[in-house]
């Protein structure tokens, strides 16, 4: 089972939304402990959220979810539901277009759910790395918000390695952190090496060795990552693990086209016999 920190990293939601989805029944935990008070997920509730997300940003209110999604409602009814939403938002689509994206990065995991592959998921060590990284924050761990942030530091750092004479010693690599208010710390990375002790405009540090990460391929654009981070938490939580962290995301292969883009998810974990007592943060 997940906490709700982790549900909610899994989601793409914030645990504010988790709490009050709790409180009007719309989305109640797997388990609350008596003790504590602490509410639990499991991965199979990862499908519900998915439709709660989807029907909430075709317009629908909270009180009309819970009736349609009583009635089960199918992939295509959710489908010609945001074909009329789309012809609503049609002169508005400047505004629109990043949660029309994200209505569809739900609607493709809803399809998927189930048939997702994970038999490669590998459970590896990542080594020491020295790093060079510029930092900023993003608004939350959405790919409407990470990727207006992300995309121009990568181009940033380019500019200061090429500046610096310094050529980057393998693939760019995305961290995250959490910040204040449900926000995200977001690191853009390229490894480089040892002899390298500055880059004037950008932090050069070392990443520690990360002792067990769990690790998948996700072959697309990453405002499509939603499928392949949720197919890698239900297998996390099969297989008897329990994260650590956000994965990183490291860019094996970017070619212009988006859709052929390679990114390996490495998120860091440990046995759940291992795993720290988590509070309901």
């Amino acid at each position: 089972m997940f906490t709700i920190g982790d549900f909610a990293k899994y989601g793409r939601v914030s645990v504010r939304m988790l709490r009050h989805y709790d409180a009007i029944g719309l989305l109640p935990p797997a388990r609350v402990d008596a003790a504590s008070g602490y509410r639990y997920y499991e991965a199979a509730q990862l499908a519900r959220l998915n439709r709660i997300v989807a029907l909430k940003d075709l317009g629908l209110r909270l009180d009309q979810i819970g009736p349609i999604l009583d009635e089960k409602i199918g992939v295509e009814e959710l489908r010609g539901m945001l074909r009329l939403r789309r012809l609503e938002l049609e002169t508005q689509l400047t505004d629109t277009e990043a949660r029309l994206r994200q209505v569809e990065a739900r609607l493709l995991v809803i399809e998927r759910e189930g048939a997702m592959p994970t038999d490669d998921v590998v459970v590896k060590s990542l080594p020491r790395t020295k790093v060079v990284q510029l930092t900023a924050i993003a608004a939350s761990y959405g790919p409407q918000d990470i990727t207006p942030v992300i995309g121009p530091m990568f181009d940033r750092l380019c500019t200061l390695l090429s500046e610096a004479d310094v050529q980057p010693v393998g693939p760019g690599l995305a961290r995250y952190a959490d910040a204040e208010e449900g926000k995200i710390v977001v690191h853009a990375a390229f490894p480089i090496g040892d002899e390298v002790t500055e880059i004037a405009g950008a932090e050069v540090l070392v990443l520690p060795e990360v002792a067990h990460a769990a690790t998948m391929l996700h072959r697309g654009d990453m405002n499509d990552v939603l499928p392949a981070a949720q197919a890698l938490a239900g297998w996390i939580e099969a297989n008897g693990y329990v994260s650590t962290g956000y994965a990183r995301e490291v860019s094996l292969h970017i070619p212009a086209n988006h859709a052929e883009w390679v990114t390996e998810l490495q998120e860091p974990v440990v046995p759940a016999a291992d795993g720290p007592d988590r509070r309901d943060d």
